[in-house]
């Protein structure tokens, strides 16, 4: 996990709020994808794909967090 020291917090942060919320209107894409996933209607390659690339960051920064939390 030492390739997640090598970013800074601050780039993956502007990822989140740039790639992960994009499209910002009418509601943020990753958000619309998670409602497909929770209601059972994630079933196109496309909306999977798009799921994975716009949460990426979040699990990104998940991982950072903690590993910032556990070298602290």
């Amino acid at each position: 996990m030492a390739w997640l020291d090598e970013f800074s917090l601050v780039l993956i942060i502007a990822a989140c709020l740039l790639l992960g919320l994009a499209p910002f209107t009418p509601e943020p894409h990753v958000w619309e994808k998670l409602k497909m996933l929770f209601d059972g209607r994630l079933v196109r390659p496309l909306d999977i794909f798009d799921l994975i690339l716009h949460g990426t960051p979040f699990v990104i920064l998940l991982m950072k967090l903690q590993r910032m939390r556990r070298l602290g």
